[in-house]
């Protein structure tokens, strides 16, 4: 770590925990429960000199926000004081990396996007590098410059999380991610702007990345993804589809919803004939509540839809 080895057993080199300069926060924070937050924070500093300690522990109570806690015990906190007691304990000894395990996880979902947030922007201010440990994909994504997707205890993709998001390396990235509608189907032709394939008895097109151009041959299999809130059901009062704006057209009939709150999730199935692709129906579509109010969808099960080039993500070959 900064050029320094932590571990080497070959040299017989073993840092000691306390002398690698790694700050840890726990996925249960684990703070003492007999010392107080004042205590908790300069557990990292006991070998320094008093006054130092002393100056540190008030540095790390007013940066975080602590005022008038420094005497209260864990069991006297609230979630997010304790979630900051923790970091803060972390950060005190003036680490080189903090290593986070879920720190948000124990953490109520308006708690947490609060926190979030904060622990952003404290990672920031304090100029700290951490490698933090999430199964929540929008925690990594807010948090991070980098993500690394880890499956089977092996990376499987590392790249800014921006590329990640739009283009997953593999099927087995995109499934880590719980990407939905990922699908299968059969090349037709690719290029190096475009793929077109087969699906569910439908001739499609997809656009091809152009910092990967992807060249499957005629006839191979094809992964590829569709993002639900990306499906747009055509509205019948418009006098149809548009060929200028409406690419990829099927028909297909609602089977199913789900109400999520201020969105619907619609599980369409293909007016075509043979198995649909994913269980009881073939693509899973999000509509806004207002929408789905607007286009009377509890009444009219049958739509056509349609789906840019750009929005079917194609996925290489692992």
């Amino acid at each position: 770590m900064n050029g320094r080895t932590l571990l080497d057993t070959a040299a017989g080199v073993d840092l000691p925990p306390q002398a690698r300069r790694l700050g840890y926060v726990f996925q249960g924070y684990a703070l003492f429960p007999h010392l107080s937050v004042a205590d908790n924070l300069a557990f990292g500093l006991r070998g320094r000199p008093r006054a130092e300690r002393q100056a540190r522990v008030r540095e790390v109570i007013a940066r975080l926000g602590l005022g008038g806690l420094a005497d209260r015990y864990p069991r006297e906190l609230s979630g997010g004081q304790q979630q900051r007691v923790a970091l803060g304990r972390a950060l005190a000894p003036d680490p080189e990396l903090v290593l986070l395990d879920e720190p948000l996880s124990a953490l109520d979902a308006p708690l947490r996007r609060q926190l979030r947030d904060d622990l952003g922007a404290i990672l920031s201010d304090w100029g700290k590098t951490a490698v933090l440990v999430t199964h929540d994909l929008a925690e990594a994504y807010q948090l991070a410059s980098t993500v690394v997707v880890y499956a089977n205890g092996r990376a499987i993709q590392s790249a800014p999380r921006t590329e990640l998001l739009w283009q997953p390396a593999s099927e087995a990235v995109a499934r880590v991610m719980g990407i939905r509608n990922i699908l299968r189907g059969s090349v037709v032709k690719a290029t190096a702007d475009g793929i077109q394939f087969r699906w569910r008895g439908q001739l499609l097109e997809g656009a091809n990345s152009p910092t990967r151009s992807y060249l499957p041959e005629p006839g191979s299999a094809l992964a590829f993804y569709i993002r639900p809130e990306y499906v747009r059901l055509i509205r019948k009062d418009r006098g149809g589809p548009d060929a200028q704006h409406h690419t990829n057209l099927m028909s297909a009939t609602v089977v199913r919803e789900a109400d999520a709150g201020t969105v619907w999730t619609l599980y369409l199935r293909l007016d075509e004939p043979g198995p649909p692709a994913q269980g009881d129906y073939d693509l899973e579509v999000e509509v806004p509540k207002l929408v789905y109010e607007i286009l009377e969808i509890p009444r009219d099960r049958s739509w056509q839809i349609s789906i840019h080039r750009g929005s079917i993500q194609v996925l290489p070959s692992a």
